[in-house]
């Protein structure tokens, strides 16, 4: 089944006719591979590993599938180029121009650029967002609640460097100062928000093999490391940006972990003496708990003898019932007038 925007792509694709196709920021359907009926090759990049799991058991000579934020590249100079990219407007509309920039750095001279989204997804203020190397976007199709625009490629693009695209702040935590580097499209308010702040602050005595859930851009498991340097550590998350801005984050501190894609803790191995999660709970534009509690399931199995768990969560969301079925109690080590602080050790 595809998704909506990628219907209105499917209703215009004659256009793609034998073209070398990228497409950007896909979504979990098969719409890369559905393209194959009329364009000569495609190539893939997802910026959700999810997205990314959903089409790549479906890769074949023609269609190439990658997640990261960027396309595996020797040479920054010498960048596959493609006769059309196709960008999935993104849901944190401050990673549009980053995908643009992306875009004009494969597509060849005059080459197509398509853009599509959900109306509600901010797609209407493109022809505003499109850098002045791409000709005005030109609405092509306005179907199923989303909007498909043209351009083409008519100026030369700033090179790609991921140093463009990163705002580096001092954090106060109760640990101390922390620097954190935060990449366009993740979510960052520049101080510390109320429910980190409130799990920092009651931080438990973690030793040994320690999870963070949802690491974003390394808040959590920067704090730990400057208050417990000996922990090892391993960051997951979904979110292409959010792993390399931790990434980043570690290296402006000095600090070592472990660093990669999961979906959900599906690409964890073993057990761990700790897990610590400020959990996410946004699946694009909508809010959902399934996130979280698959989380609190695949934790339940996967948690040492003696191990700790500690996540916060928005006071609204159901996470007591789903806490105290699979861990057998529930205990709230801290609240405030938004949040709640989850504690449990495997006994």
């Amino acid at each position: 089944m595809l998704t909506n925007p990628s219907q209105v792509i499917i209703r215009n694709q004659d256009s793609l006719s034998q073209h070398k196709v990228l497409v950007l920021n896909h979504e979990a359907d098969l719409l890369p591979k559905a393209l194959l009926d009329v364009a000569a090759s495609v190539d893939a990049l997802a910026l959700d590993y999810h997205h990314y799991l959903h089409l790549a058991p479906h890769a074949n000579t023609k269609l190439r599938c990658y997640f990261g934020h960027d396309l595996p590249h020797q040479d920054p100079l010498e960048r596959e180029k493609y006769d059309t990219v196709i960008v999935y407007f993104p849901k944190a509309k401050p990673l549009a121009p980053y995908l643009f920039n992306l875009a004009a750095n494969h597509l060849v001279p005059n080459g197509q650029l398509l853009v599509v989204g959900e109306n509600k997804g901010g797609i209407k203020s493109l022809v505003k967002l499109l850098p002045e190397y791409f000709a005005t976007g030109m609405k092509l199709d306005n179907a199923r609640h989303c909007l498909l625009f043209g351009s083409h490629l008519e100026g030369s693009a700033p090179a790609m460097k991921l140093s463009d695209w990163v705002s580096q702040y001092q954090l106060a935590t109760p640990q101390g100062e922390i620097s954190i580097c935060n990449l366009v499209g993740v979510f960052s308010e520049k101080r510390l928000d109320l429910g980190t702040e409130l799990l920092l602050s009651h931080l438990p005595t973690l030793s040994g093999r320690v999870l963070d859930f949802g690491c974003g851009a390394g808040v959590i498991t920067a704090a730990l490391l400057k208050a417990l340097p000996s922990l090892s550590l391993e960051c997951v998350d979904i979110n292409a940006m959010a792993l390399a801005s931790c990434e980043l984050t570690l290296a402006a501190n000095g600090m070592t972990a472990k660093v990669y894609p999961s979906d959900g803790l599906a690409q964890t191995t073993g057990k761990f003496n700790g897990i610590i999660s400020n959990p996410p709970f946004h699946d694009g534009l909508a809010s959902t708990t399934s996130i979280a509690q698959n989380f609190v399931t695949d934790s339940a199995k996967q948690l040492q003898h003696n191990g700790i768990w500690q996540i916060v969560a928005n006071r609204h969301l159901p996470y007591s019932d789903i806490i105290a079925a699979e861990f057998g109690q529930l205990k709230v080590v801290a609240d405030n007038n938004k949040y709640k602080l989850y504690y449990f050790q495997h006994k």
